[in-house]
């Protein structure tokens, strides 16, 4: 099928059963910007359930009503979802929306409001909580899940971060498997949701062009980058616990990491998918402290509610390495940051130069050279995919020049019904797909590979905002360089 025809052909019809959606923190900043506006474009590209209702929830203390929460989620829409909220389809959401209060002491009015709901729907209608919470109240609502029954064969989303260390998240693994089977559970990272992301499995296995080079004979090094431009935005209360580390190394790099470094799955099913992720992270060496670099940005300690003595870092680098036989001795390069020259999220496999030297040698040691020789995953939203290689420049000298081939969603495929990551896992999440969703074992293993950088961690380096980090980085990847599209 060429880029012409998949444009026109329509996007499977899949939808669950019938459901009634619980979402805990619901006039939450998360529920605003992404699970309220999700759940409306669901709905209106004829994905949600043919009958379902969505229910908020929040502790009683200045809880909406109804009619409060159906404002509110309309105006949540009109801000950040792709669709004005009016006309028919609106109306037909506005009307599956309610409000159902909940604190641990008293969760009547959410149990009330789950069965009138399931009665509205009519028989057996599949349960899906969403904990959309701070992690410290996670406990509570789990707690109170299995103590009003309402955890009985209910699916339940939990959001990052799932523990701050390996102590933490053994203790709440524990806390939810008390209450949950693992089939119920889905710890959800919405960068795995993502079209591109989910691409690069496509790219590897659908074609015999790249799989037979994505291993240590032809790659040099890796590098998942993902800078951000924004700082912490008055969190200091969340980002002072947690870190650029927590926040998006062991959540988010590491798993793009793992669908990277993954061997072929004998299928795409949710165990086969995610037991080769497995077998990457516990290929894993434990992390090193002196190979990553902590930072953090000029101005950061001035942050209301930040500790004037803070180490926490806004900024990670780091070297990990991945011990098997498809990858034994290929660095991987993980960086992360706040108040970064650029907003990027990008997967760079870089090529070893050819063995015979028969171009002039200053264009082989340019740095200039190493792009060219890379294959650039952008995982952003819509995403592309690019191969970049070396190319003689027109006239009578053998001079090179980098040149590129560029695949991008935006120009090739039609994008009414594409879903962002949050879309798509809520989606699979009704439809009870883990492929997407972090296994028990596995987030337990990444806080273990981290243990001695927790343990241990060098201080600080300061570095200027719109800059790409501190100068150590450089020393870190040497002698490779650090490579974006466009900047460092």
């Amino acid at each position: 099928m060429n880029a012409a025809t998949a444009a026109a052909a329509p996007m499977p019809a899949t939808r669950p059963e019938n459901h009634v959606i619980v979402l805990f923190g619901a006039t939450g900043d998360l529920a605003r910007r992404k699970l309220l506006p999700g759940l409306f474009h669901l709905a209106n590209a004829g994905l949600l359930p043919a009958a379902y209702r969505i229910i908020g929830s929040a502790p009683a203390d200045g809880a909406p009503s109804d009619q409060e929460f159906r404002r509110h989620a309309k105006e949540a829409v009109r801000q950040f979802g792709l669709t004005e909220p009016t006309g028919a389809s609106w109306q037909a959401f506005e009307e599956a929306l309610s409000f159902g209060a909940a604190d641990p002491q008293d969760p009547q009015p959410l149990l009330d409001a789950v069965r009138d709901a399931e009665q509205a729907i009519g028989g057996k209608p599949r349960r899906l909580c969403h904990l959309a919470v701070p992690p410290g109240a996670f406990t509570s609502v789990i707690g109170m899940l299995g103590a009003t029954g309402l955890a009985r064969d209910t699916r339940v989303i939990i959001e990052k971060p799932f523990g701050t260390d390996l102590a933490s998240a053994r203790a709440l693994n524990e806390t939810v498997h008390a209450v949950f089977d693992e089939a119920q559970v889905f710890r959800i990272d919405h960068f795995l949701g993502k079209e591109s992301v989910d691409n690069i499995l496509a790219l590897r296995f659908a074609n015999g062009l790249f799989e037979p080079v994505w291993n240590r004979d032809h790659i040099s090094h890796v590098e998942i980058d993902v800078p951000e431009t924004i700082g912490i935005e008055g969190r200091a209360d969340f980002f002072e616990k947690t870190g650029t580390y927590r926040d998006m190394i062991v959540t988010h790099l590491f798993q793009v990491l793992g669908i990277v470094a993954m061997e072929p799955p004998t299928s795409l099913s949710a165990q086969a998918l995610r037991d080769e992720k497995a077998k990457v992270f516990n290929s894993l060496e434990s992390l090193d402290p002196a190979a990553v670099v902590r930072g953090q940005y000029d101005g950061y300690l001035a942050e209301p509610g930040v500790d004037p003595h803070s180490q926490t870092e806004t900024f990670v680098a780091l070297r990990a390495e991945v011990d098997n036989w498809r990858w034994a001795g290929v660095p991987f390069y993980l960086r992360s940051g706040k108040s970064m020259a650029k907003r990027r999220q990008t997967v760079t496999l870089h090529f070893k130069k050819p063995p015979l030297r028969m171009f002039p040698d200053d264009a082989q040691d340019d740095p200039a050279s190493e792009r060219g020789n890379a294959l650039v995953v952008d995982f952003d939203d819509p995403g592309w995919i690019s191969a970049r290689f070396l190319a003689k420049e027109p006239g009578p000298a053998m001079r090179l020049g980098t040149a590129e081939m560029t695949f991008r969603y935006a120009d090739s495929f039609r994008r009414r019904h594409g879903l962002e990551g949050y879309e798509r896992l809520l989606l699979d999440a009704m439809l009870g797909d883990q492929s997407l969703f972090t296994r028990s074992d596995s987030i337990e293993r990444l806080w273990e590979v981290s243990a001695e950088l927790l343990a241990h961690p060098r201080p600080v380096q300061p570095y200027a905002p719109g800059s790409w980090g501190p100068a150590a980085i450089d020393t870190l990847i040497a002698p490779h360089h650090w490579y974006l599209p466009d900047g460092n």
